[in-house]
């Protein structure tokens, strides 16, 4: 189940990506020979008209290779009207453009749909555990409690409830629980605590000892609301990617969290076991990756060709050939040697070489 999740997921964002490629570069009139989920040896496929529809060995990627790709590529005269680099640099940027944005597109379009049917997840106030001396267990809160309102206002979930908390300034709150279906009074005074997010920075929060059950619960959400909780859950995703490269570049946080097919395929198949709604949501959330990182200019990636065209576009004038080869080879050693230690962080995850 694990590699068959990981197959599915990946399979799909990759020809998402290759198919946005694809289908402005036919919009563009350029011709495209090979259209490839997987690199390396051809396992299976089928020609159509002057494409090659092909699955290769090594399902780390995909590509789609067009007439006249690179400006040293020799196009004859006949076939000059359809070569890439003979298009203007509009339909250029466009084209390579459109993989990372079919991905950004094909994240909005799964977190729509999954809002629309299965609705909002969200955790609910059930008391999961109380901390030791903290100050819920001095105001007398349980286990298995349930959160009802913080000073008179329901509180509808975790979230909203957490709100409440870190929002009090250390006042006292008035907090009514429900307990073996009676309401019980209490007053919780929260305690300001320095806590480490994700990142490994480290803030000021007022808190009162209390965690999260594994219950939650699903809030019905209608079409225009669905829609505009897509779009924020692809700003989020995306906003947490961004952050996250740029805190390992600042070496805030460990490369040893950087993860490749094995950690997807582990991921993956967790969701898978949770329901199919939680595998559509990470699927979204790693198109949201796989765009990201594809636009991140390196020569080799298509933030690299973005930025050629770029340079084109304002200058006028193409980068040279030498230039964009000696960037390109750079930017292949780059990537692999990225791909090298990605593996060599999954097999030592596996191996638990990181938990000793």
């Amino acid at each position: 189940m694990t590699l068959i999740s990981a197959i599915i997921v990946l399979g799909i964002l990759i020809f998402v990506h290759e198919l946005g490629h694809f289908l402005v570069a036919k919009k563009a009139g350029v011709g495209v020979k090979v259209f490839s989920l997987g690199f390396g040896p051809r396992l299976a496929g089928f020609r159509r008209g002057e494409t090659d529809y092909r699955l290769s060995a090594i399902p780390l990627g995909g590509f789609v290779r067009m007439v006249g790709e690179n400006p040293g590529d020799e196009v004859a005269p006949e076939e000059e009207a359809k070569s890439f680099a003979h298009k203007k640099v509009g339909w250029r940027l466009a084209i390579v453009a459109a993989g990372p944005l079919s991905n950004v597109a094909f994240a909005l379009i799964v977190y729509f749909a999954v809002l629309l049917i299965w609705g909002m997840p969200t955790i609910t106030t059930m008391v999961g555990g109380v901390l030791p001396n903290s100050p819920a267990m001095a105001a007398g809160v349980q286990k298995d409690d349930k959160v009802l309102a913080i000073n008179g206002q329901p509180t509808a979930d975790w979230a909203a409830m957490v709100k409440a908390i870190q929002g009090s300034g250390g006042k006292p709150l008035k907090v009514t629980l429900e307990r073996d279906r009676k309401q019980v009074e209490t007053t919780i005074v929260p305690r300001q605590e320095e806590v480490t997010d994700i990142f490994g920075e480290k803030h000021q929060v007022f808190r009162v000892g209390i965690s999260a059950s594994s219950q939650t619960s699903s809030r019905s959400v209608g079409l225009w609301e669905s829609a505009r909780l897509a779009a924020l859950k692809t700003y989020w995703s995306g906003e947490l990617i961004i952050m996250s490269v740029v805190k390992i570049i600042q070496a805030k946080v460990s490369v040893e969290n950087l993860g490749g097919p094995i950690m997807i395929a582990q991921v993956a198949s967790e969701a898978a076991r949770q329901g199919l709604a939680p595998l559509l949501d990470l699927a979204a959330l790693i198109s949201v990756n796989l765009a990201i990182l594809n636009l991140l200019p390196i020569p080799a990636l298509d933030g690299g060709h973005i930025f050629f065209f770029l340079f084109e576009a304002i200058t006028r004038r193409p980068v040279s050939l030498a230039t964009r080869e000696k960037a390109q080879q750079v930017g292949m050693i780059l990537l692999i040697l990225l791909m090298v230690f990605i593996f060599y962080n999954d097999i030592a995850r596996l191996l638990g070489v990181y938990d000793q």
